[in-house]
Parts: C-alpha cells; structure tokens; sequence
C-alpha cells in the first residue's frame, strides 16, 4: 500500500467544467475541506472521499457526493484510490459548474480522471505502519514537547489535562517515537 506525504492538486476540465482535486494524508482531511471551502467560495461541489487504516489495521473508506446525482462523483473517486491500492490518504475535488450538464456518465468519468490525474502527479511513497504510545507531560514542558512533535512529524491523537500536567495520545512511525522519548 502507498500514501502521499503532502498535498497534490490536479485540475480537470470538461466542458467549461473545472474539476481541481486535491489530495492529501487523511490526518489533514477535516482542516483541508474548511480550508478549500472558504478559498473556493464559488464552487459548485466539494466531493470526498478516503481510505485509512485504524488502530486495528482495518481499511476504513468512506465518499460524499455533495449535491451531485447520487454515485457519480463520491464513489467513483474511492474506487480511483481503490484501484490504486492508496491507503491514509483524503482526496477533495473542487468543481465549478460550466454551465453544461455532463450526465450522469460524464460525471463519472470526470471525476475519475480528475482523481486519476492528481495520483499520476503525487509522489508517492511506501506506507509506514504507525504506533501509538502515552506521554506524561509536566504544564512547564508541554510548549517544548510540542515543538518536537511537530519537529518529528508526529500527530497527537489524544490529549487529557490534570492538576499536574497532561496526558498525550501520539501516533507515529517507531523510530520517530523513540527519538521524541530521548529528547525528553
């Protein structure tokens, strides 16, 4: 299974239709979608869809048509990622209606190339499996234990605070999360 480590974009068009898609890891999907959806106030569409491995090592997949005729835009996207054996990754397109309707096999097809496109751009990489593992942080040291986490590139999953400090969920490849442990 391969993954993109950044974001990609691809814009397809189809009879004066725009089809801009965007692909991303999946950790970055909900904070990618506010931000798409407020530069593109304009746009017609905002189709979706994802695949990710959870904590059991399950394939968790899901699409959104988002207005468009139902299964001509989410699905086929997920079926492109699918295909492509992609795996914790999101992908948004973006489209502006060009004032002629493509059908229902037009909008199949381009969403598809739209989604086809943006993979055939990506660097793609080899998927590294994640670990999580609990740190217990004093309030003086959490501003530093941050600036590591974002230096490593891991993801805090989950976070709970006490009298004394906080209690940190993080996720990442093993050997990132021994260096975070060394450093503290």
């Amino acid at each position: 299974m391969v993954t993109v480590e950044r974001e990609f974009t691809f814009t397809f068009e189809e009879k004066r239709s725009k089809f801009i898609a965007h692909i991303f890891p999946h950790g970055n999907f909900k904070n990618i979608l506010e931000r798409l959806k407020s530069e593109n106030p304009k746009a017609r569409h905002f189709v979706t869809a994802f695949r990710y491995l959870n904590e059991f090592e399950q394939i968790v997949e899901g699409s959104s048509d988002d207005g468009e005729p139902k299964g001509t835009s989410g699905k086929p996207s997920l079926a492109v990622l699918q295909g492509s054996d992609l795996i914790d990754i999101g992908v948004i397109i973006v489209r502006y209606f060009g004032g002629t309707k493509l059908g229902t096999g037009g909008l199949v097809r381009a969403y598809s190339s739209s989604v086809n496109g943006v993979i055939s751009i990506s660097e793609l990489s080899e998927r590294k499996k994640l670990l999580q593992k609990n740190f217990q942080i004093l309030y003086k040291d959490i501003s530093r234990f941050k600036y590591q986490i974002e230096k490593l590139e891991l993801q805090i999953i989950d976070e709970v605070f006490g009298n004394e400090g906080g209690n940190f969920l993080v996720s990442g490849e093993k050997e990132k999360l021994e260096n975070l442990e060394l450093k503290l």
